[in-house]
């Protein structure tokens, strides 16, 4: 029995001008120069969700010499047409090709790649079928909605031999003073650290208003349970106070995951914890406030909101100092951006690597489940489930609309 390779596209720029005939002109585009690869080592890339961070995922890969950006995705039309100028007029021709449905873009086999910024509850189902469509994927922070989601994640990049990158920058970027010393062993073995993040996730009650702009609303929901139209619910804007998407739990998990996904992605990789989950998180609430301690298996406690306590500070082992060990980083050229670029290249882990970002979203997971229920839990990070807790066990994961499945 024979096997048909498929052809890349270094085989098809080898045969077109035997296809074509001679002579054939190959443009200068296409075949690079010392300035820009040729058309043929380019990754080819599209976009899904051109928001706010979005557009600055799409300015960083339109950037970069290495990469060819070809299509974009996004309900709202006003925001396609805006950003397909922006890509045309960065090429200086009008080949970028939009979508309002994301899947429309994740068939297209011509696609290497593509960056994800929709609002949280899009994540899991986007990057899943990214993966199936044999897409590399950089997914923005928070990857998950749910607990359930990041395993289902994981598979999927594993099984179809995916590079999937998360998209927080500030993780390396941001603590790389405290992850310096950690790391030279200068605190010795790290007792706990701390993490002031918030606020929870809020219910959403917002009245339908009439539509103030051209958007897909129904697939703007996507998953979500249906509600009205309103600007604010569907806002990309920043804020995590009732104005905007990230504010509520239908899309998100509030500043919790927001801004948890950079600063429990830092604790963790200040500790070294990056692929380990915690067994327990202890809920607190007294005459100080409410706050928790993520309990690891090492003997780390993670500390959510201790009163009087410092945004990461660390509690190490006075007079004891560890053996340095080397500090991991980004790869290739470039950042963040730079560095899954280069992933997708060699074929390596990036430094997000979605296993990493799928279990520091399962700490502001687990903590939102604590301070809903108001109660400590022990949870099995090898079966997914909290320990003999069928009402904690409901919450790793909700309903989705049809055909919104997982």
């Amino acid at each position: 029995m024979s096997v048909i390779k498929k052809p890349t596209r270094r085989d098809f720029m080898k045969t077109t001008g035997a296809a074509f005939g001679v002579p054939y002109a190959i443009t200068s585009a296409a075949l690079g120069n010392s300035e820009r690869p040729a058309a043929s080592d380019r990754i080819v890339m599209g976009g899904i969700g051109i928001g706010n961070m979005g557009r600055g995922d799409q300015g960083a890969f339109l950037g970069r010499k290495d990469v060819q950006y070809v299509a974009l995705s996004d309900v709202r039309e006003e925001v396609r047409d805006k950003s397909k100028a922006n890509v045309d007029r960065h090429y200086n021709n009008g080949d970028c090709k939009v979508y309002n449905d994301f899947r429309e873009l994740l068939a297209r086999t011509d696609i290497d790649a593509v960056h994800v910024a929709t609002p949280d509850h899009w994540h899991a189902i986007m990057v899943i079928e990214a993966c199936r469509n044999g897409k590399d994927v950089y997914c923005q922070k928070p990857e998950t909605l749910t607990l359930r989601e990041g395993p289902l994640m994981i598979a999927a990049a594993r099984r179809y031999g995916r590079v999937v990158s998360g998209g927080s920058q500030r993780v390396l970027e941001d603590y790389r003073k405290y992850v310096a010393p950690a790391w030279a062993g200068e605190f010795g073995k790290i007792k706990s650290i701390n993490v002031n993040v918030g606020p929870l996730p809020q219910l959403c009650n917002l009245p339908g208003e009439t539509k103030s702009e051209a958007i897909d609303w129904d697939l703007w929901l996507g998953p979500a349970p249906w509600a009205p139209y309103n600007p604010k619910r569907c806002s990309g804007s920043f804020s995590i106070n009732g104005a905007s998407w990230r504010s509520f739990s239908d899309y998100s998990g509030g500043g919790m995951t927001d801004w948890g996904a950079h600063h429990f992605g830092g604790a963790t990789f200040i500790c070294d914890v990056r692929d380990q989950q915690p067994f327990e998180v202890n809920y607190f609430d007294d005459s100080n406030g409410k706050y928790l301690a993520y309990r690891y298996q090492n003997g780390l406690t993670i500390y959510h909101n201790k009163p009087k306590t410092d945004q990461l500070l660390i509690e190490g082992t006075p007079g004891e100092k560890l053996a340095p060990k080397p500090v991991p980083g980004y790869k290739g050229e470039g950042g963040i951006y730079g560095d899954f670029i280069e992933c997708v290249k060699t074929r390596e882990k990036p430094f997000r690597d979605i296993e990493s970002a799928v279990n520091t979203a399962a700490l502001a997971h687990l903590g939102n489940i604590a301070y809903q229920l108001k109660r400590s839990l022990k949870w099995d990070s090898v079966k997914q489930e909290f320990v003999g807790d069928a009402e904690a066990n409901r919450m790793t994961d909700r309903a989705r609309r049809e055909p919104w499945q997982l």
